[in-house]
This record gives structure tokens, sequence and C-alpha cells, in this order.
């Protein structure tokens, strides 16, 4: 599946032509930028990129294999850039889509491996902003860029609510509760780090786009892509941050789990001193038997007051001191 667009000057001039004229269409007009959008890659998608288009066959290795770091690799006809959407899934937890493109001086090619990313969301941030349409390639990769890094703050603010809302949980006690806040805790971890594993790289990323020896952003655009650089600076600290909360609430759950055992642990011994004294008092008199048809009533009675009288007394102190 492919789409395609073709920009004259600024103006949207074509859409969805073949994939086969790219290179032709480039050819024939020097004033023209070609946009190339590939999802599912083929062995002939593959083909046709390094027939039309010239790509390095490194690049073309690291699209067919999976799974790559987001980078951006410099060759001498183009730039290859492999970056990752991600999203919260409705069980709250943390997807990533790869993404995958090539830059050339008057063509972007988007290489996507399914239709979990949309890439009508680009098309949109490309609508909305064309006014920038004449600065060309640095145009169409400043809206993709946009739409991934949105992407990535999106997440982060998101692992920030369900991090209080966990937090909001914490403290209400229960064994099944206590469970549940240690499986979300242990799942925004994990979601935490995959972030950062994406954020992270993406700051040298922006920041190699920007130099001028890349050739790829002109001044006018420079500002907007320092914009992008701040967003991602920002989305990577507050993942940092995060993590450390994160840390934070494991250690305070983990301690709230240990005081709750003191409690109980305080409170069975409390019984046990309680339960103690009449089994003291009742082996002292070698009560094993049936007590009253061996001895006299006053005895058992007897027996019975300082029995119950110290369990008693001393269920009153527990209580008081909250021992139990």
């Amino acid at each position: 599946m492919t789409s395609s667009r073709l920009y004259r000057d600024g103006a949207l001039v074509e859409q969805d032509f073949p994939a086969s004229e790219v290179g032709d269409r480039l050819a024939a007009d020097d004033r023209v930028v070609a946009w190339l959008d590939i999802c599912q890659p083929s062995e002939d998608d593959l083909k046709l990129l390094a027939e039309e288009l010239g790509m390095h066959e490194l690049a073309l290795e690291d699209v067919v294999q999976q799974a790559q770091r987001a980078k951006l690799d410099r060759y001498d006809t183009h730039l290859f850039l492999n970056t990752y959407m991600v999203r919260l899934d409705a069980a709250g937890g943390l997807t990533d889509v790869e993404v995958s493109a090539f830059v050339k001086p008057r063509a972007l090619v988007t290489v996507r491996y399914d239709d979990r990313f949309d890439i009508r969301e680009v098309l949109a941030r490309w609508d909305e902003s064309a006014e920038l349409a004449p600065h060309g390639v640095a145009f169409l990769l400043y809206g993709l860029l946009d739409t991934l890094i949105d992407g990535h703050f999106t997440a982060v603010q998101q692992l920030d609510s369900t991090l209080e809302q966990v937090q909001g949980v914490m403290f209400k006690g229960g064994a099944t509760n206590r469970d549940e806040v240690q499986r979300r805790i242990f799942t925004a971890r994990r979601d935490l780090v995959r972030l950062r594993q994406v954020t992270l790289p993406m700051r040298e990323v922006v920041n190699s786009l920007m130099r001028p020896t890349m050739h790829t952003v002109d001044p006018e655009m420079l500002p907007f892509y320092q914009d992008l650089y701040d967003h991602v600076l920002r989305v990577i600290e507050w993942s940092d941050s995060l993590r450390d909360l994160n840390t934070t609430m494991l250690e305070t759950n983990l301690m709230l789990q240990n005081n709750q055992l003191n409690l109980i642990v305080k409170k069975v011994t409390g019984w046990a001193a309680i339960i103690a004294v009449p089994a003291a008092v009742t082996g002292f008199f070698g009560q094993n038997v049936a007590f009253p048809w061996r001895h006299t009533p006053a005895e058992f009675i007897i027996s019975l007051v300082v029995t119950f009288g110290f369990a008693i007394a001393l269920y009153l102190v527990f209580r008081r001191k909250t021992w139990i």
C-alpha cells in the first residue's frame, strides 16, 4: 500500500500517483518536492527505492531488519531516519510502532511496517501548516517529526496521570488493593523504560538535523525544529522525573506492606499474650481434666476469676496502648 503527494513551489499539485513515477517526476521538474509513503514494504518496494531514488543498500537493510534503535544515518545522497510512534492502549500499556524515513533534497519517503501508525495524522498536520510548504522537504519532515514527538508527549502525560491515580489508591489498604497497586507500579516502570529508549535518541536526531552540514533545515525552518528539540527535552526530563517518582512509589508501597505486616504481628503477639495468661493459670492448677468434679467449687471459681481477670486486664492495657 502506497500514498504519494507532489508539491510545486509550496502548492500541492498532485496526490496518489504511482510510486514508480516518483523518479521521473522529480527529474522532469526541479521545482517539485515529492512525498511517498510505503506501508508493509515488499521486496518490489525496496527494489523501487533502490532503482528510482537511489537509496543506499545499508539503509534498505535497516528497513528489512526491524526493531532498530531511533537514529539518523547520513549517506552520500540521502539521510535515513528511524523512529517510533508510541501510544497507551486501552489496557493502559505502552505500545510502539516503528517508522522509517528516507530524506533526500527533494523527496521524503516514509516506511511503515503496519497501519497502526495512521499516516492521516501527518497529512492533517501538513494541511494545517500549508504556509510552510515552500520550504520543501524540511516542511514535510517537520510535520512527520512533530506528529511523532507529540505522540511521545501525550504518552508521558498519560503515564503521569496513571501514576497520580495509583497514588490516590495506594493508602486505601486491603490485600487486593496492594496487589493491584504493585502491578500498576511495575507496569508503569516498564512503560517508562521503553519510553526513555524511544525518546532519548530523538534528542540527537533532532539536534543533528539542525546542523548546517546536513543541508536539510533552512534558516526559516530552524525555529520550528528548535521547538521540536525543546519538546523532546521536556519529554525526556518528564519521563526521568516519573521514573524517580515510580521508584519512590515502589519503595513507599513496600514500606506500607511492611508496616501492615508489623501491625499484624503486633496484634497476633498481643492476643498470644492474652491467651498465654489463662494457659499459665490453668496449667499451674493442673486443670487438664474436669476441674469441678475433683476439687471444691470455691477453687474453681477462684481460678476462673484469676484467669479471666488477667485476660481482661491485659486486653484493656493492650487496647489502650493500641497494640491490638
